[in-house]
């Protein structure tokens, strides 16, 4: 059976189809009251002192389940903490009860030192959920931001997220990435009998379903630029062959045969493109194919191991590793192939590069004295930070706003592999939870 028959067939509208159904700024008294209030969070400083921030649980109306109201205000608050960049304050400080989203006693909240207000309301009308959230700046007693959302009621979750987005965006002046998705590899079963299937999440762990049933060994899933399309490696028959699928239709097709094996495939910017390496005899070289007229570009011709490309998001260059001069390390090159320059220099082998959606860094795995520590430079070689060190760390994805870095952890032993984020800061480490391991993560671009 193909495994389009084990896919959820809907994600839910997309945001333009959401704008569509109500879902925006709407107008009048949810916009800003003033330019003048200043509040904001620098995080472009080395450390980021955590915003105070109240979140009151949003006022719910004609909702079904009076909790829903709750869950959307638990969702936002565990968003930001979540991030780093906030503090909520424990709903037992608050001196007031909000009951209408419009009007603050901001002496009330001023006093338990909250910098940041947010006040919500939730209903549900014939079948229609309307969501409305106003930011308030506390010391300056002035409106930030306010916006409505209508849609589905099994949208509950999404809305939380778009909602914390734009929280995330108006008090630190950069995009959000909680409304997005992670495509990775879920591990069960006994350790030398494990079972790999395809797996989609909610970047905060929630809403798992699986692509495919687990009858064949799968690895390296990614996204394209669109968030509905992702590329893979399956070992089902005989050798690995690259697959394209839509996650949201399960239709999948081989993106080519070809003699060898082929290994981590990776989508360019605008989604045009799938490079790769193929490996004949006991090198590799890397290789990029058109998805649109199938031809194929060789860019490396090297008698050693040139894998893992990745490109720059302004789709001109790519990252790679390569044991040319003896070892991993990581070089930098045109994305049309030419001389390649060695950027990394430090002790130890280094792998699996990513560029960053911003462009400033490339993150990496760093091995060395029995350890995998987690890194990112800069596109020259410059500034090198290692994020977090363990027993076996590996496989660095960006989010969307390229603040946050995820990446798979394995203990060892009878243990497997576990998800974890870290920010650029290398202070703010947390765990994902999934159902059982899970390896090979890889964060989609802001869903549309």
């Amino acid at each position: 059976m193909n495994e389009a028959g084990f896919i959820s067939s809907s994600k839910g509208p997309s945001r333009r189809r959401l704008m569509a159904l109500g879902l925006g700024a709407a107008a009048g008294a949810l916009l800003p009251r003033t330019a003048a209030a200043v509040l904001r969070l620098d995080i472009t400083q080395g450390s980021v002192q955590p915003m105070p921030i109240a979140l009151p649980d949003f006022v719910g109306w004609g909702l079904p389940d009076p909790s829903a109201a709750r869950a959307v205000t638990q969702v936002i608050t565990a968003n930001l903490q979540r991030s780093g960049l906030f503090a909520p304050i424990e709903q037992t400080a608050y001196l007031e009860r909000i009951s209408n989203i419009d009007t603050v006693r901001f002496s009330d909240w001023r006093t338990i030192n909250a910098q940041a207000l947010v006040t919500g309301r939730l209903a549900q009308t014939d079948g229609r959920l309307t969501a409305q959230f106003r930011l308030w700046d506390v010391f300056a007693g002035q409106q930030l931001d306010g916006k409505q959302y209508n849609t589905t009621p099994d949208n509950w979750r999404r809305i939380a997220h778009i909602i914390s987005d734009a929280i995330y965006e108006r008090l630190t002046g950069e995009k959000g990435y909680f409304d997005s998705r992670i495509v990775f590899v879920d591990e069960s079963g006994p350790k030398d009998r494990r079972v790999k299937r395809l797996a989609l999440m909610d970047q905060d762990g929630a809403n798992v379903r699986y692509l495919t049933r687990g009858d064949d060994l799968v690895l390296t899933p990614r996204f394209s630029s669109s968030a509905d399309t992702i590329t893979y490696m399956s070992y089902g028959q005989g050798d690995p062959r690259v697959y394209l699928m839509n996650i949201e239709t399960g239709q999948r097709e081989i993106v080519t045969n070809f003699p060898g094996m082929s290994f981590s495939p990776r989508f360019s910017p605008d989604g045009q493109r799938v490079i790769f390496s193929l490996q004949r005899g006991g090198n590799s070289n890397l290789f990029v194919m058109d998805l649109r007229s199938k031809a194929t570009t060789r860019l490396t011709d090297t008698a050693v191991i040139d894998t893992a490309p990745s490109y720059s998001p302004d789709g001109k260059y790519i990252c790679f590793e390569s044991d040319r001069g003896g070892k991993q390390q990581i070089y930098v090159m045109a994305a049309s192939g030419g001389s390649a320059q060695r950027i990394s220099f430090g002790e130890g082998a280094y792998s699996t590069p990513v560029w960053s959606p911003r462009g400033d860094y490339i993150a990496f795995t760093k091995q060395g004295q029995g350890k995998f520590a987690i890194g990112i430079m800069k596109p020259d070689g410059s500034g090198e930070r290692l994020l977090t060190e363990g027993y076996h760390n590996e496989g660095p994805t960006w989010s969307p706003n390229g603040r946050v870095i995820m990446f798979f952890r394995d203990l060892g032993g009878n243990a497997g592999p576990t998800l974890h984020t870290v920010d650029v800061t290398g202070r703010n480490e947390l765990r994902v939870m999934t159902p059982a391991f899970a390896s090979d993560p890889a964060w989609s671009p802001l869903l549309q």
